[in-house]
């Protein structure tokens, strides 16, 4: 696939991003984030708009890095990478922050590999699947009438760093939720890092059972674009 960069400011796609979610709500104002526990109500099922939820888990000190359209399932899309500012493991398999975003404005995904997420604690099967349900009240409000958890377990990430003059690969671990829709039977999964925040989120997977592969494609990881040819333009 031909590699296509859009002269989009980050700032101002964002906004644009923002807008359009508003109006697909219906002028509904950007909710601010409910207690763990809080009850689904008519209040808490409009998205909030994409660009809030990608200030919140994007971390300080990235910037726009590359900017595509890409095909998910064949449905457009887009994918944006922001890379640390720094430079600091810039390549491919490195740190970065990424996002699919379909063509209407809904966040199919996000991925937060960042060296610091190494490590540490990670949060209890109860306290993850409180914060994922958390972020989806915000973020994909639409899969909570319809998603059932099939299983809740820690999930590695592959990420390249460098050290001096080496280079390391190093586990980033987290714990994941899987979930699957049952209106379309579809799969969905948030994993939360040791910092209690959102690592990675994805939705709307499509899986098939025999012989039992992933057949929407993997933009976010960047063991799939490596294998694929497709690079980061």
């Amino acid at each position: 696939m031909m590699a296509t960069r859009l002269a989009i400011p980050l700032v101002g796609a964002l906004a644009l991003l923002a807008s359009q979610s508003v109006a697909a709500a219906g002028g509904a104002r950007a909710l601010t984030p409910p207690k763990t526990g809080t009850p689904v109500t008519m209040t808490t099922l409009a998205a909030q708009p994409v660009a809030t939820t990608v200030g919140a888990f994007m971390p300080a000190g990235y910037a726009e890095a590359a900017r595509r359209r890409v095909a998910v399932d064949d449905e457009p899309a887009e994918l944006v990478r922001h890379q640390r500012t720094d430079g600091r493991n810039a390549a491919l398999g490195g740190e970065h922050f990424s996002t699919v975003i379909a063509a209407d404005g809904r966040l199919k995904g996000f991925a937060r590999m960042d060296l610091d997420l190494v490590g540490g604690r990670l949060p209890s099967r109860t306290e993850a699947r409180a914060i994922a349900m958390d972020f989806l009240k915000l973020a994909a409000p639409d899969l909570l009438p319809v998603l059932e958890v099939s299983w809740i377990e820690p999930h590695d990430e592959p990420l390249r760093v460098s050290r001096g003059e080496k280079t390391e690969n190093l586990t980033l671990t987290g714990m994941k939720v899987k979930m699957r829709n049952r209106a379309d039977g579809r799969w969905m999964w948030v994993i939360v890092g040791a910092d209690r925040k959102v690592m990675v989120f994805e939705r709307d997977i499509v899986w098939v059972t025999f012989p039992g592969h992933r057949k929407t494609e993997k933009w976010l990881h960047d063991t799939w674009l490596a294998e694929n040819g497709t690079g980061l333009l």
